[in-house]
């Protein structure tokens, strides 16, 4: 019993040191997509499409012929 209560004590002591850097991330990420969607003219991120040209390989040419 003793040891479990040992780990116990660990496990919220790493909650309460994690808890606040965790919650600014996500703070972070809340306004970056925020900030995408208002630099996107208001889409969100599900409605958002690969560039037409963006499934290709794109394979760089060193000098070659074109």
């Amino acid at each position: 019993m003793n040891t479990f209560l040992d780990y116990l004590t660990v496990l919220a002591v790493a909650a309460l040191l994690l808890a606040p850097s965790l919650y600014g991330a996500f703070h972070d990420r809340r306004i970056d997509r925020q900030l995408a969607a208002a630099a996107g003219g208001g889409r969100d991120e599900k409605s958002r499409e690969a560039p037409s040209g963006a499934s290709r390989l794109l394979v760089p040419n060193y000098g070659g012929s074109d």
